[in-house]
């Protein structure tokens, strides 16, 4: 019966703000036992450690800060710190996963010769190679940078490389009988055939290229998000854990729905249900 609602016929927001409404509650239902909170933390205190991290604390109600506050935390630098990474990462991984999908794309001999190599370098737990970009780099931004990269680019080679795979034999040969010379080619039909599955794969890397960030600051690292989530760990403070992970959430979100713009504006060619416009 559910499924057989369409989207339109409810009002979708209602919905997701009463999950979440719903959500919390449980949650904080949940941490009412002491034992529990220790593992589960308090959404009200986990609000509280984001309010303390951004906003006056003479602001905030006291329920927010029941059992005191321990240090305000530079949350600006750390948070600069964790975005500069994450943008890097997620530009270069992007840049090169476009560049060598395109390639490859074009060139069979070279794509088959490196296939067993691209296969295995993508079946690798890539998070392993953090110690190594440690030691390459140091634990400066780069390492973090480094170990994002790897796990922006395989997203975006595979679908870039897809994408270009997939343009309609009749499609080019038209566009060769017309004249089209190869340049015209990748400019007027492999790109805009890539376009669509480019952006498909940005939407999941901007959340890799953050956990690639913050897998390196956890692992080596004297700033970022990720450095304060491990510090807090250290002295089993999981209220401070989930607020970091609240706000790199948050943030995830935000970038997210910068490329879900310039998506929309790239690609207003694109016909788009009425539902998704409405979304």
């Amino acid at each position: 019966m559910w499924s057989m609602i369409k989207p339109q016929e409810s009002n979708l927001r209602w919905w997701q703000v009463g999950l979440l409404v719903v959500f919390l509650g449980f949650w904080q239902w949940a941490s009412s036992d002491p034992k529990l909170a220790f593992f589960l933390g308090n959404p009200v205190q986990v609000v509280g450690r984001v309010w303390s991290w951004f906003l006056p604390m003479d602001l905030a109600p006291s329920v927010f800060f029941p059992d005191g506050l321990k240090g305000r935390a530079d949350i600006y630098i750390h948070l600069g710190v964790t975005l500069l990474e994450t943008v890097l990462a997620f530009g270069l991984g992007t840049l090169f996963g476009l560049v060598c999908g395109l390639w490859l794309a074009l060139s069979p001999l070279t794509s088959a010769i490196l296939d067993p190599y691209i296969k295995a370098a993508n079946a690798m737990p890539r998070v392993i190679l953090a110690p190594i970009f440690a030691m390459w780099f140091g634990l400066g931004i780069w390492s973090k940078v480094a170990l994002a990269v790897t796990l922006v680019f395989f997203i975006v080679f595979f679908n870039v490389y897809q994408g270009v795979r997939e343009v309609s034999p009749v499609l080019l040969a038209n566009a060769r009988m017309l004249g089209a010379q190869q340049k015209q080619l990748l400019r007027t039909v492999y790109l805009p055939s890539a376009t669509s599955w480019v952006f498909s794969s940005l939407h999941t890397s901007v959340g890799l290229a953050f956990v690639g960030a913050v897998v390196g600051e956890y692992l080596g690292s004297a700033r970022g998000v990720g450095y304060l989530i491990q510090q807090a760990e250290g002295t089993f403070d999981v209220n401070t854990v989930f607020a970091g992970i609240t706000v790199l959430t948050a943030f995830a979100l935000l970038l997210d729905g910068a490329v879900g713009r310039l998506e929309r504006h790239l690609m207003v060619w694109q016909p788009r249900s009425a539902e998704n416009e409405r979304l």
